[in-house]
């Protein structure tokens, strides 16, 4: 027999017995929740595509109920859906669902450092320590961001009411903000560094969510290919280059009696550290950290913001009361701040209700739970993927009125005050909550506050009005490139 038979045989003979382990791993799970059947080798890669969760997941959950299983290959990866069921594994059951699995990409990208991999929990717990330490939650971040809504509101009025597109305004806000914390650095909007990191960041994420990236994560083989893996990273090196600028100025001109910002703080905690095996404070987690928290802060609440906007040029009747309340609060002697929210009952809501309509992050960042575990009924191995799916719950028929409208309601009791709801997860819950949820929360409501208070949103002409569900589904082309108007309000002058 010839040498390439007995190779071509070997080869279909292996083929053949991974195709049968894969099968038998996939039909060996009976206690796993139902779902739809997988292909032996390549699982259920269909449902493994994030991008049309929305849709598909709806579908699923109608079909097998609020928990069932698609496959990662030959990986069980269980989907949580309603709020129920999120809560009890988020919220009920914290820490067993507190993991996170190794996403290849990001586990590359960071080397195992950040708040996906093995250490972070120190990684997290020192970040918010440090991050309190330069005005997280405090007063001194409200001033931070008070002092950046005049930045904005001037920004704005240059438009002399003419159609823009304000993505690059609230994008240059929210990043002077986050560059303030961890830089100690304040921009003007058209300083060409507050545009280069604002590129990189919106680069960075744009690769790490593009097709080829989630198609990596499902068949890491793929990042075997050097012309594969370098199409997957290129987009994150500028933003990790534009970091690594500041990182080495701040080593070189550090004081270690007066850090000014995270960084240094950071830099410090290094040297404090520098004489432990392997400790989880070193340059690699320095970058790391900085990146991610450029990424997760920024792009995410200035697109939100420009929706919201969006949002109340195509509601201008929930604008004129949210404007009506801002005035009677500030008697327009001053700009809003974080004392009026009591009074600003409705504001609050249009801001909380915005964000559900929007649905930015349909389905939180995957999770893996850390031990063998009964939930619900079905058996889930340790280790075992989890995609918690939120878009069902900010819209789930037994936590909200009208959820398929636009309803600042949702968020006002009977006598008009702020109630909050449990079921508003836009930032997930539990032990992974997003870090910086607060600081996000802060922004969204003094600088949306301090632009109504000074104009009025419209269309441009010409221009449809839409309802919430339209603008929910076109929410990407929306927050890329909608235009509006923005009217100086003769009260505000």
């Amino acid at each position: 027999m010839e040498l390439s038979t007995i190779l071509a045989l070997s080869l279909i003979a292996l083929l053949t017995v991974y195709i049968f382990l894969s099968w038998a791993r996939q039909h060996g799970h009976h206690s796993l929740p139902p779902g739809p059947t997988p292909i032996p080798l390549l699982g259920t890669p269909k449902y493994m595509d994030l991008s049309a969760a929305p849709k598909t997941y709806s579908e699923l959950t109608q079909k097998y109920g609020s928990i069932f299983t698609i496959w990662k290959m030959s990986e069980p990866v269980i989907v949580l859906c309603g709020y129920e069921t999120v809560k009890d594994a988020l919220i009920n059951h914290a820490e067993q669902f507190s993991a996170r699995p190794i996403i290849p990409v990001l586990y590359i990208s960071t080397k195992g450092y950040g708040f996906t991999g093995p250490r972070w929990r120190s990684l997290r717990r020192f970040t918010m320590t440090s991050l309190r330490n330069f005005g997280m939650g405090k007063k001194m971040m409200e001033m931070r961001v008070l002092e950046e809504s005049k930045y904005l509101v001037q920004a704005v009025s240059k438009t002399g009411g003419k159609p823009f597109n304000p993505v690059m305004f609230t994008g240059s806000a929210v990043g002077n903000i986050t560059s303030s914390v961890l830089f100690g650095e304040h921009f003007d909007y058209e300083d060409e560094k507050l545009q280069e990191l604002l590129l990189s960041t919106s680069r960075h994420i744009r690769g790490f969510s593009s097709r080829l990236n989630m198609l990596c994560n499902i068949f890491p083989i793929l990042l075997k290919f050097p012309i594969i893996k370098e199409r997957v990273f290129r987009e994150s090196e500028f933003l990790e280059k534009f970091v690594t600028k500041y990182i080495e100025h701040h080593r070189k001109t550090l004081n270690m009696e007066s850090p000014r910002d995270f960084i240094d703080h950071f830099l410090l905690k290094i040297k404090e550290v520098e004489h432990e095996m392997d400790p989880d404070i070193c340059d690699t987690s320095l970058l790391v950290m900085v990146v991610g928290l450029l990424a997760a802060g920024t792009e995410t609440t200035a697109s939100t913001l420009k929706f919201m906007l969006v949002l109340m040029a195509h509601y201008p009747e929930v604008q004129a009361k949210v404007q009506q309340e801002i005035d009677e609060a500030t008697k327009s002697l001053r700009i809003p701040e974080i004392m009026d929210k009591p009074q600003l009952a409705y504001t609050n809501a249009v801001i909380h209700e915005s964000q559900r309509v929007l649905d930015l992050a349909p389905t939180a960042l995957f999770h893996a739970v850390t031990e063998d575990i009964m939930f619900r009924g079905y058996s889930i191995p340790k280790g075992a993927t989890v995609i918690p799916f939120l878009t069902s719950v900010l819209q789930d028929p037994s936590q909200w009125e009208t959820p398929e409208d636009f309803n600042p309601g949702h968020f006002l009791n009977e006598d008009g005050q702020f109630r909050t709801r449990m079921a508003f997860m836009p930032f997930s819950a539990g032990k992974r909550v997003c870090l910086g949820e607060n600081l996000a929360r802060m922004e969204l409501f003094l600088l949306f506050s301090a632009l109504l208070q000074k104009f009025t949103f419209t269309l441009p002409p010409g221009t449809e009005r839409r309802d919430s569900k339209y603008l929910n589904l076109n929410k990407s082309n929306i927050i890329a490139s909608a235009q509006i108007c923005a009217v100086p309000r003769a009260s505000s002058k």
